[in-house]
């Protein structure tokens, strides 16, 4: 038997619901003083991104408004421009660092169509490499991520300048 060595992934299994964080993780991010600490790419005067802490792949960004809010709909114009665009500014960072075939772009709204932080609204943004899935996430349900965070946070970040 091969042993697959992922020991940060003890975090996410002992992590319980996420409801029980006492602070929004996307409010913390938008007003933290430490951006590394909590994973902070960039933010504008309306919105913030951060890379998700447990991705589905390398790269894995997370846009959300800085104000707390759990639709798109309840944002104004001038939010909801400002977030798009940074997820469009999130997608050529992405492309420059990391040169993808393809992305995942979405939302998911409301616990049942599986937001797991469903009181503030945020869009995931997951690259997608031709041969990015394996037998791992269907044999064993586990999904192999060949990058630490820390070394993507800081492969961004040397482009960050792509979003602005």
């Amino acid at each position: 038997m091969d042993l697959l060595w992922a020991p940060w992934r003890m975090k996410y299994i002992e992590y319980e619901a996420i409801k029980k964080r006492e602070e929004c993780i996307f409010c913390s991010a938008a007003t933290t003083e430490n951006p590394e600490e909590k994973l902070v790419l960039h933010r504008t005067r309306f919105s913030v991104v951060v890379m998700n802490l447990y991705p589905y792949n390398t790269g894995h960004l997370l846009v959300a408004p800085k104000r707390h809010i759990a639709s798109t709909e309840d944002l104004s114009e001038e939010e909801l421009l400002d977030l798009f665009g940074l997820v469009n500014r999130c997608l050529k960072l992405l492309k420059a660092v990391f040169n993808p075939d393809g992305f995942n772009v979405g939302m998911n709204l409301g616990r049942v169509a599986g937001a797991g932080i469903e009181d503030h609204v945020h869009i995931h943004i997951v690259p997608r490499w031709n041969g990015d899935t394996n037998f791992m996430p269907v044999i064993s349900n586990t999904k192999v991520i060949p990058e630490a965070l820390k070394d993507t946070y800081m492969r961004l970040l040397a482009k960050k300048e792509l979003l602005a």
